[in-house]
């Protein structure tokens, strides 16, 4: 498997959240869950409408079923892109895959998603290597570059140490870090 890097621009995000905005609101949401969540791509294609939606209500949270529960907050920019997506397949019933192919009745590939992601990156002229795990970084970096607490990201990452969640994330270890800590009160 190839590095890829997490987006650290967040112009270039907007931009790449306009582009997909206009091209396809599928594949808008496929980018705004996944720079807003930190789920691994698997987990994102294989996610149905039930999971999010029920009774014309978004859920607060998606759980997701594994070895353990886990449940993954939707903020307000996954719900919005969610209220845009939802009314333009309107055969999407609660048992379908949200992401489903043109072609049938099972979610869009990894390859077609890498194809979307790595396409409009290049659209904006980011030239590192860019790929689905491009998602969970850029989610990891910026939650970090936040305030998030980097043992928080670590076991959300399911990785073994501090040193090799910030790898993950982009942050090298001589990188001096301020993390905007912002209650908003």
């Amino acid at each position: 498997m190839e590095f890829v890097e997490a987006i650290k621009d967040r112009q270039k995000i907007r931009e790449i959240k306009e582009i997909l905005f206009k091209r396809s609101k599928r594949d808008y949401l496929l980018f705004t869950l996944g720079i807003n969540t930190g789920l691994k791509i698997s987990e994102i294609l294989n996610i149905k409408k039930g999971e999010l939606v029920e009774d014309d209500i978004i859920r607060e949270f998606l759980v997701i079923e594994g070895t353990e529960e886990t449940k993954i907050f939707l903020n307000e920019q996954v719900k919005e892109a969610i209220d845009i997506y939802i009314p333009t397949v309107p055969s999407l019933s609660s048992d379908n895959y949200l992401f489903k192919s043109k072609k049938g009745d099972l979610p869009i590939t990894r390859q077609q998603a890498y194809r979307i992601i790595n396409s409009v990156a290049r659209e904006v002229g980011i030239d590192s290597k860019i790929g689905t795990h491009t998602l969970r970084k850029t989610f990891g970096y910026h939650a970090y570059r936040g305030g998030v607490a980097i043992s928080l990201l670590q076991k959300i990452f399911h990785h073994s140490s501090r040193g090799e969640t910030m790898k993950y994330i982009g942050i090298s270890k001589d990188e001096e870090t301020y993390p905007k800590i912002d209650v908003n009160l």
